[in-house]
């Protein structure tokens, strides 16, 4: 089978030929179908967030074909737990001790085949392509685990507007809750991307919202955003910084803190978040939009990715 591999930060993913993998109990072999492209790829090329035995087969947002049977799953980033730590048993197995994710310490989707954890395999409903379903697997994922971080909030700010963000708007304004968009300074066609989605205002993340925001999703990984999102909510207002990384934040005058703002993190997800998103997605309908790049293309969809040059999620097909 063909697979592009992550050999060492800051090189290319190079093509090469491998033997198709051998499941092992408790295993699914799949035909990958599609693979959506996700930041988390380029935290893992630029060495932000480590691999640990490379050379690995990356990617992360997999939608497969059972062999043999025939049945569609997902596979998301989280791929094993040892479900006996203090988190797992706590119900956070998103935080468990010796996770394992898919596409970096287990080989992913960048590849005709590959094995997954049947436990951490999702069905994927018949509304959805191939295609469109892979966005669902991360971005959609943690953006929901994001977006439920954020209460009953009903004034929205998403700071980065890509995949995750342009999927929480559909599902935001089918929950009745009011979106505004801030991206890269000058981006006007990210801006008017998310005015088409619904968002009622879309602005540079430099801006001030026209109303304090109740919650902000912060997806882009600068955390100068912090300070700033902080400004933009009101007290009593959370951000949630949404990314596995960001850019240190600068320091802040504590008056933008007080008022019982909160900031916290997102790590992660759990198979319940997957459960219930995947079977919520179809209900609102979340329409993915999505670029697609042959698997030998997959360089270049990660370049186009860095530098922005599209609009909602790239996906890569075998």
């Amino acid at each position: 089978m063909r697979a592009m591999v992550f050999e060492g930060v800051g090189q290319p993913l190079r093509m090469v030929e491998r033997p198709i993998p051998e499941p092992q109990p408790g295993q699914l072999l799949l035909r990958v179908l599609a693979c959506g492209i996700c930041r988390t790829d380029l935290h893992l090329l630029d060495g932000e967030v480590s691999v640990p035995d490379p050379p690995r087969v990356l990617g992360h947002q997999i939608v497969g074909e059972v062999q043999p049977g025939g049945r569609r799953v997902g596979v998301p980033w989280l791929g094993w737990t040892d479900g006996v730590c203090r988190y797992c048993r706590a119900g956070q197995e998103n935080l468990c001790e010796h996770a394992r994710f898919t596409g970096r310490d287990i080989d992913g989707g960048f590849a005709e085949y590959t094995v997954a954890d049947e436990r951490f395999c999702f069905p994927i409903s018949d509304d959805y392509h191939d295609l469109q379903a892979a966005p669902l697997l991360c971005a959609g994922l943690i953006g929901y685990r994001s977006m439920r971080m954020c209460g009953d909030a009903e004034r929205l700010g998403f700071y980065g507007f890509g995949a995750a963000a342009h999927i929480l708007t559909q599902v935001a304004i089918w929950q009745e809750r009011e979106v505004l968009a801030f991206t890269r300074p000058g981006d006007a066609t990210t801006q008017a991307f998310a005015l088409e989605l619904g968002a009622t205002w879309a602005g540079p993340s430099d801006a001030a919202p026209p109303e304090p925001l109740d919650a902000a999703i912060i997806f882009a990984p600068d955390g100068a955003l912090v300070p700033a999102a902080l400004r933009a909510v009101r007290p009593g207002g959370t951000v949630v910084c949404g990314g596995i990384h960001m850019s240190d934040i600068p320091s802040f005058p504590y008056d933008i803190l007080w008022g019982e703002r909160t900031v916290r993190s997102v790590a992660n997800l759990t198979r319940a978040d997957a459960e219930e998103f995947l079977e919520l997605a179809p209900r609102v309908p979340v329409h993915t939009h999505v670029t697609q790049y042959p698997l030998e293309d997959v360089n270049r969809a990660l370049a186009d990715l860095r530098a922005g040059r599209f609009t909602g999620a790239a996906v890569v097909t075998p």
